[in-house]
């Protein structure tokens, strides 16, 4: 087989066939790209509302599961090798619950994490939707956010593993506000990711915990 250098596109996704050990060997820590069914594909780097939106939420998970001393939260680019011979992924954003941090090596996350989260773009669409969401619910992760923040299609969709293995559509509550199953006391409003600028992600873990604190003491009362 001829060498292949895996390195960023300049306008578009490149496929590229090789084996996983050639794509470990090959592959630059730097470049976000993933291996499935013998095939590597080689992403567009995101554009900065896609980044900035990943830091929003890498910063306000990080420091919520940091509060809350849940386990950790991964950035990309990170592999997670789903199973020894599945694929190759890299979440925009995983959480891993501590009860799995073993799963963490100093290369990759081998097994599911407990938290996915993924940004759409206009070419992965299908690929977030559709062949993530079934991967990722047969790989049993417990949770899957997509988010898409294209101008004019702006949307949050997350699922919830049911105990029979099922996505299950998690629904706003009256107040709008999302709450994960995967980190408990933790919500979100969708129109958070759409403004400009951005909200700090101090002021939203105020607003979330100062929340969350009140639901508990109101839960005690009635108790």
């Amino acid at each position: 087989m001829s060498q292949q250098t895996i390195t960023p596109p300049e306008a578009a996704e490149r496929r590229l066939k090789m084996t996983y050990d050639e794509f470990l060997a090959r592959a630059d820590e730097d470049v976000h790209a993933e291996w499935v069914d013998g095939e590597v594909t080689v992403f567009v780097p995101p554009s900065i509302r896609h980044q900035r939106l990943v830091s929003l939420l890498h910063y306000l998970l990080g420091l919520y599961t940091d509060l809350r001393n849940l386990g950790e939260v991964l950035v990309a680019p990170v592999e997670m090798r789903l199973e020894p011979q599945g694929s190759s992924r890299v979440p925009d954003l995983l959480f891993v619950a501590k009860a799995n941090a073993s799963r963490l090596s100093a290369a990759r996350l081998d097994g599911p994490a407990d938290l996915v989260v993924e940004l759409v773009s206009d070419s992965s669409v299908a690929r977030d939707r559709a062949d993530k969401f079934y991967e990722y619910q047969e790989a049993g992760i417990g949770e899957y956010w997509v988010i898409d923040p294209r101008p004019g299609k702006e949307r949050v969709d997350l699922y919830a593993l049911t105990p029979e293995g099922r996505y299950q559509a998690i629904l706003p509550d009256a107040e709008g506000r999302y709450h994960s199953v995967a980190l408990p006391g933790f919500w979100m409003r969708a129109e958070w990711l759409w403004q400009d600028p951005l909200p700090k992600p101090l002021v939203l873990l105020q607003e979330i915990a100062a929340e969350t604190m009140r639901a508990a003491l109101g839960s005690d009362a009635g108790s």
